[in-house]
């Protein structure tokens, strides 16, 4: 089964012990909200509100605030904690078993009872329905799942996995009231029936709307009375413009490097009192070369451009600041990351060492290559990038590089025909451990269509740390997968984003939904 992630750009993991699962040891949440509404826009689209199909960052920021799962990630925290659940465990401290027993008195916004029969149904529906744009592969180890009684679950997996508890505590593992939702195909109304901490009142083209859920149980502490989200289609300016006017009280995903620069710099926010809140990151972007390709599949090439390649100049010029360098696949404030490309090519451009490895290969003419871009999805400074990648390619004498841009759903269908040499990729994790930045790109049936393979790493490392329920453990492992990578390179990590918010100075809380889980906390905000 393919892996289908969540390819998408717009620009610490502590390891998982069962016994921290043991027991909620928290209050339930707030059942009403206090405080004023809030008005958020993005220029994200949000591609579907049933959990069996959306894996796109608008559609996950609906389903964690209007769905419970079992676990979730607490702000500030890359380690689930129960939520629906009162406590969860993997029985007999291993990896192939895990158990949870449900909170009492959880039901769902249409008064229905949330019962181990419909978590049982709602994962049995994504993994039955296996939609092409849904979270299915995510789910991938799970086997046979039992329901002793109405709160209990238990999942057998197929294959030890100590991830299965982050997995599920995202968008992927998202509880569906099983009398209202189909079995077997997807519910194409536009509603969704959550026990989340937020009710969907309306959903339209342009604008979607929330009210604080009276009925929620769960950790969650809601401060204020609900949330509208007006949506921008990908239509940045617009975003800005509506932000600057106060039709909108903050502005999250989707605003340029340039308006998040401007508006840190500018006189114009502090008048108007506006505000840049930043936040942890774990999205990444790579360059990514086609193993059978004729050109890129020469070690030489790759490692050539290894040399070349100015990630403090793409940081700085094209980005303005808004990411970081990244020398490793696993980036910063991941358990195991390390600098391995810094160590092996170095932090700045070294020409004199990528002439040297070409001609050790007998290359001495310049190397014709094609930089592969699609301009809106992986982030509006993409193609731009790619052109600066190209001139830092070029200059150094030893390449003609060009770059052509093709829309995404071409895009996409040709480096799956495996037509582009060197194309680029940008990555939003599912769940915030080394894990979703190695097995995703390097194991069985990946999302990378670049061809390359590497025993070691999918037979032996991968399986290795999966079992590892001490994540800490795994750190040697996935130490030694990022030097073999880093010697290969079938991709070329560039940057590790950073997550932004911009809001008016009466809006607060918005550090606590901006960390490496993804989670974008609807009720951490508030408004003077």
């Amino acid at each position: 089964m393919k892996i289908r992630n969540r390819w998408l750009t717009a620009p610490l993991a502590a390891g998982l012990a069962a016994g921290l699962l043991s027991g909620c040891g928290s209050e339930d949440g707030s059942s009403s909200g206090n405080g004023q509404s809030v008005v958020m826009g993005m220029s994200d689209d949000i591609l579907a509100t049933d959990p069996a199909s959306g894996y796109d960052p608008g559609s996950w920021l609906l389903f964690n605030n209007v769905f419970q799962s079992l676990l979730s990630f607490p702000k500030g925290s890359a380690t689930p904690q129960p939520e629906a659940a009162d406590r969860c465990s993997f029985d007999k401290g291993g990896s192939q078993v895990f158990r949870c027993t449900l909170r009492d008195g959880l039901k769902f916004t249409n008064g229905h009872a949330l019962t181990s029969e419909d978590v049982k149904f709602s994962f049995e529906r994504v993994l039955r329905i296996n939609d092409a744009n849904g979270p299915a592969p995510l789910l991938s180890t799970l086997g046979k799942i039992d329901t002793p009684d109405p709160q209990t679950v238990v999942f057998h997996l197929k294959v030890p996995d100590a991830n299965f508890p982050s997995k599920i505590a995202s968008g992927a593992g998202s509880i569906v009231d099983h009398a209202v939702y189909p079995t077997d195909k997807l519910r194409t109304d536009g509603k969704a029936i959550g026990s989340g901490v937020y009710k969907l009142d309306a959903f339209g083209d342009n604008q979607a709307s929330f009210s604080v859920n009276s009925g929620y149980k769960g950790t969650a502490k809601v401060k204020n009375s609900g949330m509208t989200l007006k949506l921008y289609h990908g239509k940045q300016k617009e975003l800005a413009a509506a932000l600057k006017k106060g039709d909108i009280d903050l502005a999250y995903r989707g605003l340029t490097a340039k308006d998040i620069a401007d508006l840190q710099a500018s006189s114009v926010s502090d008048k108007k009192g506006i505000k840049v809140v930043e936040g942890t990151s774990a999205e990444v972007q790579h360059l990514v070369f086609n193993m059978n390709d004729p050109v890129a599949s020469k070690p030489a090439v790759r490692k050539a451009m290894a040399y070349l390649v100015d990630r403090e100049a793409l940081v700085r010029d094209i980005y303005k600041e808004t990411a970081t360098p990244l020398y490793s696949i696993i980036p910063s404030g991941i358990t195991a990351h390390s600098t391995s490309l810094f160590d092996m090519y170095g932090g700045s451009p070294q020409p004199a060492k990528a002439k040297q490895v070409l001609h050790k290969a007998g290359i001495t003419s310049k190397v014709k290559l094609t930089l592969w871009s699609t301009p809106i999805r992986y982030g509006p400074g993409t193609d731009d990038e790619m052109k600066a990648i190209a001139k830092q390619l070029n200059d150094s004498g030893l390449f003609e590089a060009d770059v052509k841009s093709v829309e995404f759903k071409q895009y996409e269908k040709d480096v799956e025909a495996g037509k582009y040499g060197v194309y680029v990729k940008g990555w939003i994790p599912d769940y915030p451990d080394p894990d979703n930045f190695t097995s995703p790109f390097f194991g069985k049936d990946n999302v990378l269509s670049n061809h390359y393979t590497n025993k070691t790493i999918t037979e032996e490392i991968i399986p290795s740390t999966a079992a590892t329920t001490d994540r800490s453990a795994t750190e040697a492992d996935f130490n030694r997968l990022q030097d073999m990578v880093a010697n290969d390179l079938p991709i070329l990590p560039l940057w590790q984003g950073k997550q932004y918010a911009v809001a008016h100075e009466g809006v607060v809380g918005l550090e606590w939904t901006l960390d490496p889980s993804t989670v974008f906390r609807f009720w951490e905000i508030s408004k003077a």
